[in-house]
Order: structure tokens, then sequence, then C-alpha cells
């Protein structure tokens, strides 16, 4: 499996400090703080019975709120979304190359899903406690037991009807390149044979801040929050790609090189 940089991952360096960035602090914080003083707590609401459960269209009024949030935060942190292709209804695995944090809030800001995400997203400042409100599933890395038990709830919710996203690379890698997709991640699609949908996530202009987006070397997540929101607008692409449908292939290993041959290639997409 190839795990060279994508040309889409290639671009510019860092940029570093100055008075744009000064001046982008200083009306972004006071909006970032009415967002989440104002309009979070309305969108909880929102995600607690009986309204969550509120039919709106197509998806529950829960699910609208979650997408505006998201989509208003993304706003705020200069991400300009553009979506290519339609997430699929119904219960859905979602499978995405992995940046950043920011990762979560671009999908969530196109379709509600409950994420798999390592177990210390949950002490995160906000980001924690809104992925646990946001039906995230916790992992302990490294643990056999932690992951049985992850893949046993992904297969209770599929089952249920609600979708589930997750980022089969196991972590972040600075942005350069997409690495191999974990096949053990996709058990609970093939067991409950429900489709797999691939999702390719670029920032800046042909993915060009893959690696701007990403965390730093022994970047925190805290200084990494910051950086971004004080970082320029720029686009923030969400590629729906061809879903993989329910048995239509044999085997978890093969819908996994599938989905990330899938997303690569739209990586690649000038």
């Amino acid at each position: 499996m190839d795990h060279a940089p994508t040309r889409a991952a290639r671009r510019p360096a860092r940029r570093g400090g100055g008075f744009a960035r000064a001046c982008r602090y200083l009306y972004r914080i006071p909006l970032l703080s009415l967002h989440v003083l104002l309009l979070l707590p309305p969108t909880l609401l929102c995600l607690s019975p009986p309204l969550g459960r509120l039919r709106w269209g197509p998806e529950t009024l829960g699910e609208r709120a979650v997408r505006a949030w998201s989509a208003g935060l993304m706003w705020i942190f200069g991400f300009r979304l553009r979506r290519f292709g339609t997430p699929l209804r119904g219960p859905v695995l979602f499978v995405a190359n992995h940046v950043s944090w920011v990762d979560i809030e671009a999908l969530h800001s196109q379709r509600m899903m409950g994420f798999v995400a390592k177990r210390e997203i949950a002490g995160w400042p906000l980001v924690g406690w809104l992925a646990a409100q946001g039906q995230t599933i916790f992992h302990q890395r490294g643990s056999a037991d932690s992951l049985n038990g992850v893949i046993e709830v992904m297969r209770e919710r599929l089952r249920g009807g609600r979708s589930v996203g997750v980022f089969p690379e196991g972590r972040t890698r600075g942005g350069e390149a997409v690495g191999p997709f974990h096949a053990r991640i996709f058990q609970a699609a093939v067991e409950t044979q429900v489709p797999v949908q691939p999702v390719a996530l670029r920032y800046g202009r042909h993915g060009e801040a893959q690696t701007v987006v990403a965390f730093g070397p022994r970047e925190s997540f805290a200084a990494n929050f910051v950086r971004l929101l004080g970082e320029p607008a720029r686009l923030a692409e969400i590629h729906f790609l061809e879903a993989i449908p329910a048995g239509d292939l044999d085997g978890r290993r093969r819908i996994a090189e599938l989905s990330r041959e899938r997303i690569v290639a739209a990586m690649e997409q000038r």
C-alpha cells in the first residue's frame, strides 16, 4: 500500500503571526464566546428528549441543531464549507481521512453521526464535552478490550438506524498523507450489512492547507485550537464519495482498501 504524500497534501509552510492574525483574534474570540454562550444551550435543548426526536423533513430537530451549530463554529474559525456529493440517509458507516479535531465539526456540519474517537478527546476543553453530547464512542487506543467494546456499540447503533463516523487511520498524521486503514473497524458494517460511505476532507485550495490545519510536532489541542482561530479564511471541502453497498464486497479488509483508494483519488483531484 502506497503511503507516499498525496499531491493534495503539498502546501506552503505554516503562516506565522502578525497584524492580520491579531485582527482576526479581535473579532473571532468575541464571536466564539457568543456562539458558545448563546447558541450552545438551545442546541443542547434541541438534542434532549422529547425535542430531539421531533421530525424536521428527513432529519430530527436535534440533528438539524447539531449541523447548524457545527457549521457556525467552522465559519467562526474561517472555514468556508463546500460539499461535494450527498451523504446517504439511514444507518451508514462514514469513513474519512483524519487531519485534525476540525474533521468532526466539518462532518457534523453536513450530517449527524456518532464518532469513534480516542479517549483523550474526552478530556479536551469544550470539544471533549461536546463530543460526549454528540454520541461519541470513546476508544482507548492499544486496548483490544476497548476496541471490542467499541465495535459492539457500533453494531448496536447501526442496527438501531443511527449512523457512525470513523477515522480508519486511527490517528492524525500531520496532514502529509492518508495512512493505511485499519480493517477491523469495518467489522460492524460487515455484520450489520449497512453501506460504507468514504468521505474525503480537504482544507485549502486543492488541499494545500492539510498540514496547516493538522497538529504540528508536539502541538497540543489547546495550541492547535488557538492557532487555527487566527488563521486566514480558507476552503474546507467535504467530498461524500461513492458508497460501498452492504454485501457488495467480501471481507472487511477489501472494504477498507477500497474506501482508502476512493479517498486518496479524491485528494489527488485538481
